[in-house]
């Protein structure tokens, strides 16, 4: 996903980064480190070890991440204003979950599975979701 984001914003202004970054959220004095983030923000270049205004968060959950990033993240990301999606991967189903804010200011959930096309409005991407998943090997299902 990372090489996708990275390759579709090239030339815009806006960076991609991933797990060594920190997502700072300045209005509860709290970072994490999501798995990938895109900023457009000119303030956030001056900040090498954090970016405080990004438009895209992607986290890939895991079995032992997964309530923390459906959870406390999301409601603690949900306070920074430049965030306009939340995206959730799932590690063991071809399921992408796009948390899209709407223009009142709600989170609208839209969700992606085998066979449609993943659309992330903040960056203007598009792309099937297979592309996402083309090198995971997803675990056999009973």
């Amino acid at each position: 996903m990372t090489l996708l984001l990275r390759n579709h914003v090239r030339g815009s202004g806006c960076r991609v980064y991933m797990a060594d970054m920190k997502a700072q959220i300045q209005a509860i004095n709290r970072y994490y480190y999501p798995d990938v983030m895109v900023t457009g923000d000119t303030q956030d270049r001056e900040f090498e070890y954090f970016k405080s205004s990004p438009c895209l968060i992607v986290e890939v959950l895991s079995g032992s991440t997964e309530a923390l990033d459906r959870g406390k993240k999301f409601t603690d990301y949900r306070h920074l204003k430049s965030l306009q999606e939340y995206v959730l991967i799932s590690q063991d189903t071809m399921s992408v979950e796009c948390f899209r804010r709407n223009e009142e200011g709600r989170w609208v959930l839209y969700p992606y599975v085998q066979g449609e096309e993943v659309h992330l409005a903040s960056v203007d991407f598009q792309c099937a979701i297979a592309i996402i998943y083309e090198d995971v090997t997803l675990p056999e299902m009973n």
